[in-house]
């Protein structure tokens, strides 16, 4: 079978199509015949070399979390009827929490039997909500927003950030979306972001503090990190909560943690949000759900063939990626 390795740790030139033998389906695992393969920031940096401590990946090695696409095969243990059923999964080797996302940018990828979920539409919308839709879910549980609290959303382009803006939304929040470029803002404006900053922007944290009226927000949801994520909790107001889960300005957020305790902001990051003990199987259901109902809309900004991954990675890194990218097979 055709797959995309990365055969070092590198720029996106280290992605680089090649094949492997057809994967084999043990106990509780399916082979899905993949039609689309999620591409994550977290891949990006991974194939870079960064994390390693977290993620233990070891070149040579095929990346990828997240697939949607027929199933071909089924271990022991797991019903003969998922013959032949269109689904989205993790892959195998994939996790909320733990695993390792690899194994996805292939023409068969393996899939645990638990983690399936049956499609009545597209693949490629499929793929993208995979993990975003969970951790979307898992961050507006935890978050617990309430109507007319103000949110301050970063990353509010992205895959993640797309979701939580209709999430926030829907639970009657106003929307504060910070994202970098002109179509990210005008689309989390779209999907209900009262007002829209340019993080790239001098003095942005200024700019939310201003639409507030200098009172700051209820809640920051971070899925920049680095220095935005910094900037962000400074714009927390008094007993607010801040949520930090994402790396894609450099690593996640190095917070002034006894500032916010003095001020009684309660700070939550990923590891905390992953380990609050959510179902993520339900989560994730719920997500699908949703969407097939109409009320998440799933933003797939670019689409990549397979052997085209390096493009996809380049893209990604370049800031150039509107929602979520997704490479076909």
């Amino acid at each position: 079978m055709r797959v995309v390795e990365a055969k070092t740790f590198g720029g996106p030139d280290v992605l680089v199509p090649g094949t492997a033998p057809t994967p084999v389906a043990g106990t509780g695992e399916v082979v899905i015949d993949v039609a689309a393969a999620d591409v994550m920031f977290l891949d990006a940096r991974l194939r870079s070399g960064w994390g390693t401590d977290f993620f233990p990946v070891r070149p040579p090695y095929v990346p990828g979390g997240a697939v949607a696409g027929v199933v071909s095969a089924v271990g022991e243990g797991v019903d003969p009827q998922w013959l032949g059923k269109r689904v989205a999964s993790a892959t195998a080797a994939s996790g909320i929490g733990g695993g390792l996302p690899i194994g996805g940018y292939a023409e068969q990828a393996l899939a645990k039997a638990r983690t399936l979920t049956e499609l009545p539409g597209d693949f490629v919308p499929a793929a993208a909500l995979v993990h975003d839709g969970t951790t979307a879910l898992a961050v507006a549980e935890q978050a617990a927003l309430r109507a007319g609290e103000s949110v301050l959303i970063t990353a509010a382009g992205g895959g993640l950030g797309i979701l939580l803006t209709q999430l926030a939304r829907a639970a009657a929040a106003t929307v504060i979306a910070a994202a970098h470029g002109q179509r990210k803002l005008d689309l989390a404006r779209r999907l209900g972001a009262t007002e829209v900053i340019d993080y790239e922007e001098p003095g942005w944290a200024d700019s939310v503090l201003e639409v507030t009226g200098g009172a700051g927000v209820a809640v920051v949801l971070d899925g920049a990190g680095g220095p935005i994520g910094r900037d962000a909790l400074g714009v927390v107001a008094p007993g607010g909560r801040f949520f930090g889960y994402g790396n894609a300005a450099g690593g996640f957020a190095e917070l002034d943690t006894e500032h916010a305790a003095a001020q009684g902001i309660s700070v939550s990051s990923l590891m905390d949000i992953t380990a609050a003990g959510s179902d993520f199987h339900a989560l994730g259901a719920r997500a699908f759900a949703l969407a097939a109902e109409g009320h998440l809309e799933v933003v797939v900004g670019q689409t990549f063939p397979l052997e085209r991954a390096a493009e996809a990675h380049a893209a990604i890194e370049a800031r150039q990626a509107v929602g979520r990218t997704i490479l076909t097979v």
